[in-house]
C-alpha cells in the first residue's frame, strides 16, 4: 500500500476544471488517477505529471455512464495501490434546448452523465471507502462533486437538462453526507459559474467574456479552472475536517448559494 493518499478524478483530461484538480492534487502530494473518456488526453496529462514530479500517475479511459467500468477502475486502483482516499466527480455534458424542443436523447445524456454517472462513481467508491474505515479507525475519506450555478439560478442560460442533473447532484451530495460521516466520509459540492477555458474561447467572442467580467462578476474578472482547483484541494485537506454536505460557489459572487 501506498503512503500517499490516492484520488480519482473523472473528466480529469480536458482543457479545464478537471485538468486543473488533477495538478494541483499533484501538487498536494496525492496519487493522482486521471480518468476521462479521451485516451490520448488521459495518457498526455499522466506523462505530464510524471514528468514534473518524477514518478509514475495512472492514467484510465472511462465512461461514467458505464456502471461496471466505473466498478473496473476502482478495483485497479486498489490493486495499483492498496486503498482510495478521495473521489472527485467532475464529468459533465450539455446541449442547450429549451424544454419545449428539448429531444428525449438531450434530457437522457444529459442526466446520465452529469446525475447518473456522479452516481455510479459514489457507488463504487463508498464501499471501498467504508471498509478502509472499519479497519483503520483514523481512516477519512472525501468525496467532492462539481455541481453548477445553474442548479439553483432561474435563467436560459444552461438548459433545464443541465440545471436538473447539478441540482440533483446537490441532493445527492447532502444525503451521502448524512449518510457517511459516521464512517469518516465527507461529502461535498462545488458549484461554480463561468469558468474561462480555451474551449469556451472557441465558443464565445472575446466581447462575450470582458462584458461577464465587467457587468456581472462582482470581482471583475470571469473564473479560471485553478480557482476551482483551489477550492477543492481545501475540501480534501484536513484543514476541511469540519465540513461535510455543504455547496461552495465559486462564482466571483454572480450567483452566491443561500
Amino acid at each position: 500500500m501506498t503512503d500517499r493518499k490516492v484520488a480519482i478524478v473523472t473528466a480529469a483530461a480536458g482543457a479545464g476544471i478537471g485538468a486543473a484538480i488533477s495538478r494541483q492534487l499533484a501538487e498536494d502530494g496525492f496519487e493522482v488517477v486521471i480518468t476521462d473518456a479521451h485516451e490520448r488526453r488521459c495518457g498526455e496529462l499522466a506523462a505530464e505529471l510524471a514528468e514534473k514530479h518524477g514518478r509514475e500517475f495512472m492514467s484510465n479511459t472511462l465512461d461514467v455512464t458505464d456502471f461496471d467500468a466505473v466498478g473496473n477502475v476502482v478495483e485497479q486502483v486498489l490493486k495499483q495501490y492498496g486503498r482510495l482516499d478521495v473521489l472527485i466527480n467532475n464529468a459533465g455534458w450539455n446541449k442547450l434546448e429549451a424544454v419545449a424542443e428539448m429531444s428525449p436523447e438531450t434530457w437522457s445524456r444529459c442526466l446520465d452523465v452529469d446525475l447518473n454517472g456522479t452516481f455510479n462513481c459514489m457507488r463504487h467508491a463508498l464501499p471501498v471507502m467504508i471498509k478502509q474505515r472499519s479497519s483503520t479507525k483514523a481512516f477519512e475519506a472525501v468525496i467532492v462533486n462539481i455541481s453548477s450555478i445553474a442548479a439553483w439560478e432561474t435563467s436560459t442560460e444552461h438548459g433545464a437538462a443541465y440545471s436538473a442533473a447539478k441540482a440533483g447532484i446537490l441532493a445527492l451530495t447532502r444525503v451521502a453526507a448524512a449518510e457517511n460521516g459516521k464512517h469518516g466520509i465527507r461529502v461535498n459540492a462545488v458549484a461554480p459559474g463561468l469558468i474561462y477555458n480555451d474551449f469556451l474561447r472557441r465558443i464565445y467572442p472575446d466581447e462575450f467574456f470582458e462584458g461577464y467580467a465587467e457587468n456581472r462578476s462582482l470581482v471583475g474578472r470571469v473564473g479560471q479552472p485553478q480557482d476551482v482547483a483551489d477550492m477543492v484541494s481545501y475540501l480534501v485537506s484536513d484543514k476541511a475536517g469540519y465540513i461535510t454536505g455543504e455547496v461552495f460557489t465559486v462564482s466571483g459572487g454572480v450567483s452566491p448559494h443561500a
